[in-house]
């Protein structure tokens, strides 16, 4: 019987912490104000994207934007903490990655919940947004106190097709997702639910980066949080009308131009630059 050690020791330090004394893009955003109680998940849908004109950038220091950490690292799988565990977990309540459109459909071929790891966070005032993953691929998790109203854990593979290939990236950066993610909540003794959208970039660098920025093509730019060799970024998204329901003056898709990825190394030297980086859902090569 192979043992191993790894999964134990995570397992054991869990135990202590939790111990106590005893491609045109189709619609998505439209239903976001009923969206957990339909059937298709927002992430889970072909993504949404509406053009839009692109203004100059200008560099604008967010307060809910952490700054750049150092260079990233190696890209492989750092160990979990205990509170690290209990998030994947959480994140995967089915035990694992799910369909994009069944959050009860587990696909067991994806892997299991304690394969994952949490790899780094994009933390702000409305919370936090994780890119999870496995030496095959990873999920997005953005963490609610309403588990009905969670995101689902939709799996995409590294480098976009199977078996996934976690390190294989060539130069100095890969963009694994340029998408959304919701974090929903109830307010009030009315339990009036609310919907925060969030524009998500995310990927993998070298170690040679010390610094991966992105520009919004709205007008932000901002800096991405780097650990472990993966990177993310996100920002409140903005909601506009649709222009093929000219009727309906309710802003209801999400605006989501493309976007330009930028890392740079010592001295501020541009190492790689990805431009016009589409929107896109999650999922891609997992099919």
């Amino acid at each position: 019987m192979t043992i191993d050690e790894r999964r134990i020791a995570e397992e054991l330090r869990l135990m202590a912490g939790e111990a106590t004394p005893v491609d045109p893009l189709a619609y998505a955003t439209r239903t976001l104000a009923r969206r957990r109680r339909r059937a298709w998940s927002v992430a889970g849908l072909t993504a949404v994207a509406v053009a839009a004109t692109v203004v100059a950038a200008v560099v604008l220091p967010s307060p809910d934007t952490p700054g750049p950490d150092t260079a990233a690292g190696v890209a492989a799988l750092p160990d979990n903490t205990p509170e690290q565990l209990q998030l994947v977990r959480k994140c995967m309540p089915q035990g694992g990655p799910v369909h994009s459109m069944d959050g009860n459909r587990r696909i067991a071929e994806h892997g299991a919940a304690d394969d994952f790891r949490v790899l780094v966070e994009s933390q702000d005032t409305g919370g936090t947004t994780a890119l999870v993953g496995s030496d095959a691929g990873f999920v997005l998790c953005t963490p609610t106190d309403q588990k009905d109203m969670a995101e689902r854990a939709v799996f995409t593979y590294w480098g976009f097709k199977p078996p996934g290939d976690l390190a294989g990236f060539s130069g100095d950066l890969q963009v694994d997702a340029y998408t959304s993610h919701t974090h929903s909540y109830t307010v009030g003794k009315q339990r009036i639910q609310k919907d925060d959208m969030y524009r998500v970039v995310t990927g993998r660098a070298s170690d040679a980066v010390r610094r991966v920025e992105v520009d919004w093509a709205d007008g932000r730019r901002t800096s991405a949080r780097i650990a472990n060799g993966f990177f993310i970024v996100r920002i409140i998204g903005k909601l506009v009308r649709d222009p093929e329901d000219p009727e309906n003056e309710e802003a209801t898709i999400l605006d989501s131009p493309p976007v330009t990825v930028t890392a740079y190394g010592t001295d501020g030297k541009v190492l790689r630059q990805e431009k016009n980086v589409a929107f896109g859902p999650l999922g891609r090569g997992s099919d």
